[in-house]
């Protein structure tokens, strides 16, 4: 299957495995660590916000943090932690094209029918997606379209930038409540880090149970965009044939 968002880039370079090693594992990691910020968020919120943005930096965990930190760090290492995956996935996109994209929708299946929706729309509105929402969907349409790189980095630089400065602003006008929070936080401290990781633990072992989970998806997509004739992929070229 060749989709409208791929035609328009029939030439890809091919990536030897190496390569493909190298984009898959840190993504890896980046899952693990932000799974350990999930458990740790109600205890390091407060005492570790560096260190939990580092780990994590959902918006959640940013609203939390950004008043415990100067302006200097929070910028920096917020956008560093937001933008690490982003030109991953775009090289993914940009390698792999049809093959990434069908993988994004196996990983995905709830929102299958959004993701498609989003790409058809990606062709006529790429470049304000990108600066509105650069998560990893939307990098991996933007490589996958054949966007140029330049172009990419900026936006989602300066898309991300402005993400960061807009959480600040919520964080300053809700700071009362944001510290109640914080403040109920440190007050069942123990209590909270148990159940948060038995939370995380249920959630992973769910999602190992419904499949492979989260980190057993990108494995696969490594096993599957290594060997393109084998696995999952075929079936669905099957059925679109």
């Amino acid at each position: 299957m060749i989709s409208a968002l791929t035609a328009a880039v029939p030439d890809r370079p091919t990536p030897s495995r190496r390569t493909l090693a190298l984009l898959v594992t840190p993504i890896v990691v980046l899952v693990v660590a932000s799974t350990v910020g999930d458990a740790l968020t109600t205890t390091w919120a407060q005492d570790h916000p560096l260190a939990l943005i580092t780990l994590n930096a959902r918006n959640r965990v940013l609203v939390l943090t950004t008043n415990q930190l100067d302006a200097l760090p929070y910028y920096l290492v917020g956008t560093l932690r937001l933008l690490v995956s982003d030109p991953l996935f775009y090289l993914l996109g940009m390698f792999y094209g049809d093959n990434a994209l069908a993988w994004m929708e196996r990983k995905a299946p709830t929102y299958g029918d959004l993701l498609r929706r989003v790409e058809r729309f990606f062709g006529k509105a790429a470049y304000p997606l990108v600066f509105v929402a650069p998560n990893n969907y939307i990098c991996l349409f933007a490589g996958a379209a054949g966007m140029p790189i330049a172009a990419f980095l900026l936006l989602n630089v300066s898309g991300t930038m402005l993400r960061l400065y807009l959480i600040r602003v919520v964080g300053a006008t809700f700071d009362s409540p944001i510290q109640s929070v914080l403040d109920f936080f440190a007050r069942y401290r123990f209590q909270l880090l148990a159940l948060s990781i038995v939370l995380v633990g249920v959630s992973v072992w769910t999602e190992r149970r419904k499949g492979k989970g989260e980190i057993g998806e990108i494995l696969d997509l490594e096993a599957e965009l290594a060997n393109p004739g084998s696995g999952p992929l075929d079936e669905g070229d099957e059925e679109d044939a």
